[in-house]
């Protein structure tokens, strides 16, 4: 038996298969046996499936799109039968798929029906980058797969605890009644992180902040392991400057363009897909490509990147009385180690000490500390699985 956790997106698609063992009662999941992605998916792509099983080495192969077929529909059908080819003795039991938002229906996973998926469809223009490819990735697996249940898991369930002080907007009261209200995101990752931090860190029950760091990105203060405060709010667009997203912005902006006849579709490109990174830069999102750039506009970008985690880390510092661990995950968090040098170095009056070998030393692949001996704070790197969470959260309906 196993559960298939599934990451659709708008131009690829993340996998992994994990096995369960035990009976219904003491059921528990272990290593995933196969992890992958499939990348091409946008109109007239070339999609290409990578997977790497365990204990092997990665493989990549081509997917087939025959005239006329939908490059979506062909690589779930190379997926489905690399599963019945590679792993047939691994039946599989459920499906779980990472939704980015829940709203105010869902504090928690849900086994996706017709009237689920209406309900969420509601939801697209909150994230317009990943809600409408969430479920378009649901309905493809259910049809390849009709008979195998399909778990909606969502990165807002995660922030359920957050007080209304923290959700509520200062906005006309009818608005907030309305649904009007602040959510949060990336949820799934921090709930994985939590569980890692839970088990090898005790200081974690205490104030801890989360950074999770990438193409999106946000902070979550947690005291118990549970979110009390975070960055991101009613849509993915709130807090902290993203790859190619804003961040927070001040309203009066965006009526300043209106005024200047900017319509919807305008200000939502800007937002979502022309500010940022690449948009401070004028050259790329990627982190990476920044960091090799010799011009002052990209060395300017990554320094706002980092200015914007100081500033939102140490609000929401504030938020839960002080700070005893500061976790890094996603993309940038777990593999830039001059990003979290910089960060911790400008949370120095907070009792955070670094220790630049240890910070160099930690490339991502494992859990790893980086606090100095002498710090009042831990500080770790931890590569997120929000993969496995959501196969967690489908195995409780099995």
């Amino acid at each position: 038996m196993s559960i298939l956790s599934v990451n659709a997106g708008s131009s690829s698609l993340k996998f992994a298969l994990y096995s369960i063992q035990g009976a219904s009662t003491d059921a528990c999941m272990v290593e995933a046996e196969v992890t992958g992605n499939i990348e091409g998916l946008e109109p007239s792509g070339q999609p290409r499936i990578s997977f790497c099983v365990k204990g092997q080495s990665k493989e990549s192969a081509a997917v087939q799109v025959q005239p006329a077929q939908d490059v979506f529909d062909a690589a779930l059908s190379t997926l489905k039968a690399l599963l019945a080819s590679r792993f047939v003795h691994l039946q599989v039991q459920a499906i779980a798929h990472r939704v980015v938002h829940g709203g105010a229906f869902y504090s928690g996973s849900v086994r996706v029906t017709p009237e689920v998926m209406t309900q969420l469809a509601t939801l697209n223009a909150l994230a317009p980058l990943h809600q409408p490819h969430n479920l378009a990735g649901i309905t493809a697996f259910a049809e390849l797969f009709p008979d195998v249940p399909q778990v909606a898991c969502f990165d807002t369930a995660f922030h359920r605890t957050l007080s209304p002080l923290e959700t509520t907007f200062a906005i006309d009261k009818k608005l907030t009644e309305q649904g009007v209200r602040r959510f949060g995101f990336h949820g799934l990752s921090y709930q994985y992180v939590s569980q890692v931090l839970k088990r090898e860190v005790p200081r974690s029950a205490g104030r801890t902040v989360m950074a999770h760091l990438g193409n999106g990105a946000s902070v979550c203060a947690t005291t118990d392991h549970q979110s009390r405060a975070t960055t991101m709010g009613f849509s993915a667009l709130d807090g902290l400057m993203m790859g190619t997203r804003s961040g927070a912005l001040d309203p009066g902006v965006l009526l300043y363009l209106m005024e200047q006849g900017w319509d919807h579709d305008q200000i939502q490109k800007l937002l979502y897909k022309q500010s940022g990174l690449l948009g401070v830069s004028g050259e790329s999102a990627d982190m990476r490509t920044l960091r090799a750039s010799k011009s002052e506009a990209a060395r300017f970008a990554t320094d706002l990147f980092g200015h914007r985690v100081v500033r939102e880390v140490g609000a929401l510092s504030a938020c839960i009385g002080g700070l005893d661990v500061l976790a890094f995950t996603g993309g940038i968090g777990e593999h830039d180690a001059v990003l979290r040098q910089q960060v911790c170095e400008s949370l120095i009056y907070l009792g955070v000490q670094v220790d630049a070998a240890r910070n160099a030393r930690a490339t991502g692949d494992s859990l790893a500390s980086i606090h100095a001996d002498n710090s009042t704070v831990e500080m770790w790197v931890i590569p997120t699985d929000e993969g496995r969470v959501a196969a967690q959260d489908a195995l409780a309906f099995l």
